[in-house]
C-alpha cells in the first residue's frame, strides 16, 4: 500500500491561506470565502478538517482547475475529505477551497479548521502573485446569503450561503485578484435590519474576526487586532446600508434595559433628517478608519442589489469624508437591482444578480485601479 504524507499548512508555505487568519497550524476559516489555494502535481489530495457548530453547520466549495466541482457540509469533529484522486501524476492541478458560510455571531460553537493535507506523491508549486488584492465588507449580500437554493426557500440554513455564486468571487476572478470578505447577515452601519444598534460591522473592522464570539474563538485570536501591514488591498469595497435602509420600515428594537431604538420615517415617508445625518456621519467615520488602515486603497462604497432608497444618504457621507479628509479616492457606486428573474433564495440576490453586480464592479475597478 502506498505511503501517505501528511503535512500542516505551516509546513507548506506554497499553499496560500485565504481570508483573515491567525495561524496556519491549524488554519481557522473565520469569514466567508476563507480557505486555501494551491498548485499540486500529485495524483490525489485529501484535506483534513476539524469542525463544530450548534446552530449552523459550515459548508465548503471546492474548485479544480477553475471549475466548481464539489460542495458539502463539514461534519462535526475530525474528518478527511478527498479533493481529487486518480489524476495524472506530474501534471499541475489548481485547487481553491472556499468556506461558503459566514462567521456566525449567534453561534459561538461554529468553527471550521483545516488541520492538514494528505498526499501520496507530487509536489506543491509556488503560486503566482495575484494582480490585485480586494477586500469586501458587507452584510448578507456579501455573505452570499440566498445565492444558492430555490427561490422558494425561506429557512435560515447554512446550505443557502454561497461563496461561489458571489459578486466578490466573480469580480476577483475577472481581475486576477486575491480577495477577502468580512460580512454579517442583517447588520448595518448604524443598525441592523431590526433596529438593533449593536449589530453593526464598523466596530469589528479592525479585529481579525471580532464577530466570532465565545471563549474558544477568543483563544483562537478572533478578537485580536488584524495585521493590516501583512495584507494591503488595492481596493476596499464596502457594501453596507441595505439593512439600515430596511430598519426605517421596521418596529423599534427594545434593548435589555427597556430602551427603544428606531430609525424613523417622517409622516411623508422621508427619512427623519437627524437619523439620515447619523447614517451619513457613520459612513464618514467608517471611511476614516478604513483609510487609516489601508492608506493606498481605492475605497468604493456600493449600494443596490436590494434597494437604493438610501443612496443619497450614503453619498452625503462619502462627500463629507472626501471634504474632511481631502481624499478623492472614495466613491459611491450603485449596483444592479435584483428582479423577479434574478432573485435567489431567502428573497436575496441570486447567482444572476451577483453576476450582473460583478460586471458593473469589475468594469469600474478596471477603469480606476
Amino acid at each position: 500500500m502506498e505511503a501517505w504524507n501528511k503535512a500542516s499548512l505551516a509546513q507548506l508555505p506554497q499553499v496560500r491561506a485565504l481570508g483573515r487568519h491567525t495561524g496556519r497550524d491549524p488554519l481557522t476559516l473565520f469569514w466567508t470565502a476563507s480557505g486555501i489555494e494551491l498548485d499540486f502535481t500529485g495524483s490525489a489530495l485529501w484535506v483534513d478538517f476539524f469542525a463544530d457548530y450548534t446552530a449552523v453547520e459550515p459548508w465548503v466549495s471546492v474548485e479544480l482547475n477553475g471549475a466548481w466541482i464539489a460542495r458539502f457540509a463539514v461534519n462535526p469533529g475530525h474528518s478527511r475529505v478527498c479533493l481529487f484522486r486518480g489524476m495524472t501524476p506530474g501534471k499541475p492541478k489548481h485547487i481553491r477551497l472556499l468556506k461558503d458560510v459566514q462567521a456566525m455571531h449567534e453561534d459561538p460553537a461554529h468553527l471550521l479548521q483545516i488541520t492538514g493535507l494528505e498526499y501520496a506523491d507530487g509536489v506543491f508549486l509556488p503560486l503566482p502573485e495575484p494582480r490585485y488584492r480586494l477586500e469586501f465588507v458587507g452584510d448578507s449580500i456579501t455573505s452570499g446569503e440566498g445565492a444558492i437554493g430555490a427561490k422558494s426557500e425561506e429557512d435560515w440554513a447554512g446550505a443557502f450561503f454561497s461563496a461561489e455564486n458571489h459578486y466578490a468571487r466573480m469580480t476577483a476572478d475577472a481581475l486576477g485578484a486575491e480577495y477577502r470578505c468580512l460580512s454579517q447577515s442583517g447588520w448595518g452601519i448604524t443598525a441592523s435590519w431590526e433596529n438593533d444598534p449593536t449589530h453593526i460591522l464598523p466596530p469589528y473592522y479592525t479585529q481579525v474576526c471580532g464577530v466570532a464570539q465565545g471563549e474558544r474563538n477568543a483563544a483562537l485570536g478572533a478578537q485580536q487586532p488584524n495585521d493590516f501591514a501583512d495584507w494591503q488591498p488595492d481596493a476596499v469595497i464596502l457594501n453596507l446600508g441595505t439593512n439600515d435602509n430596511g430598519a426605517f420600515d421596521e418596529p423599534a428594537w427594545i434593548d435589555p434595559a427597556g430602551n427603544a431604538h428606531k430609525l424613523r420615517l417622517l409622516a411623508n415617508g422621508a427619512f427623519h433628517p437627524a437619523d439620515a445625518q447619523r447614517i451619513a456621519d457613520a459612513v464618514q467615520d467608517f471611511l476614516t478608519v478604513v483609510r487609516e488602515k489601508n492608506p493606498q486603497a481605492l475605497l468604493v462604497w456600493c449600494i443596490g442589489m436590494l434597494g437604493t432608497r438610501i443612496a443619497p444618504v450614503l453619498q452625503r457621507g462619502v462627500e463629507q469624508y472626501r471634504a474632511a479628509a481631502g481624499d478623492a479616492r472614495a466613491v459611491l457606486l450603485e449596483l444592479p437591482e435584483t428582479t423577479p428573474e434574478t432573485v435567489g433564495a431567502r428573497q436575496h440576490p441570486g447567482a444572476e444578480n451577483h453576476r450582473q453586480a460583478a460586471e458593473v464592479l469589475t468594469a469600474f475597478l478596471k477603469e480606476h485601479l
